[in-house]
C-alpha cells in the first residue's frame, strides 16, 4: 500500500549502515575473491607462528596441501621453492598449510630444502575457515581431506585470487602471473 501522507520530521540522526561481508563458518561455504582473508594463527616452521596480523601490509600466497612427503605435495612445494626468488621479488611471502604436525613439516622442509614456512593446522580449524576441508573419494571410498587450493592475498588482506582443485603442473606460474598484477 502506498502512503502519500507526509511524515513528521524528527531530529534524531540516521543510523549509518555498515556493509558486512559474511565469512564462512563451516565446510562447504566458499570464501570469495574480494573478501577479507579469514583470521588465522598457526604454528609454523622457520618463523614460529604465522598469522593474518603478522602478514599485514604485504601480499602473501597461502597454499593448502594434503600431506607432507607425498608425490603431488612434494612437487608443488619444490616448485614454490624453485620460484622463490621471483616470488620474493614480487613482494610475496609463501606459506604452505597442511594438517601435519610441526615435526613432520620440519623433516619435509629439511629433506627438500624448502625455504618458506610450513604451517600446521592439526585441528583443521583454518582449513575449515578457508573451505578446503572437503569430502573426497578414492577407490570407491569416501573420506574427509584437504583440497589442494591456493589463495593470493594482497597487502590490505583482501583475497585477490583463488585456485581450487589445483593441478600441480604449471600452478606456480599461474600464481606468479596473478601476483604480478597486484
Amino acid at each position: 500500500m502506498l502512503h502519500t501522507a507526509a511524515k513528521k520530521k524528527t531530529s534524531a540522526p540516521k543510523a549509518k549502515v555498515k556493509t558486512v561481508i559474511k565469512l564462512p563458518k563451516k565446510s562447504g561455504d566458499k570464501i570469495a575473491i574480494g573478501a577479507p582473508v579469514p583470521d588465522f594463527s598457526l604454528p609454523a616452521t622457520r618463523i614460529g607462528t604465522v598469522s593474518r596480523a603478522s602478514l599485514k601490509g604485504k601480499p602473501f600466497v597461502f597454499y593448502f596441501y594434503p600431506k607432507d612427503n607425498t608425490s603431488g605435495c612434494t612437487a608443488e612445494a619444490c616448485d614454490f621453492r624453485d620460484n622463490m626468488a621471483v616470488l620474493n621479488k614480487l613482494g610475496a611471502t609463501v606459506i604452505g598449510v597442511s594438517k601435519d604436525n610441526l615435526k613432520s613439516h620440519e623433516n619435509f622442509a629439511k629433506k627438500f630444502g624448502l625455504t618458506f614456512p610450513l604451517a600446521s593446522d592439526e585441528d583443521g580449524k583454518v582449513c575449515d575457515r578457508f573451505s578446503v576441508w572437503i569430502k573426497k573419494s578414492m577407490y570407491g571410498r569416501s573420506y574427509m581431506g584437504i583440497e589442494r587450493a591456493t589463495f593470493l592475498i594482497d597487502a590490505k588482506g583482501i583475497i585477490r585470487a583463488i585456485w581450487h582443485k589445483v593441478s600441480v603442473t604449471g600452478h606456480v606460474a599461474e600464481v606468479k602471473k596473478a601476483l604480478a598484477t597486484l
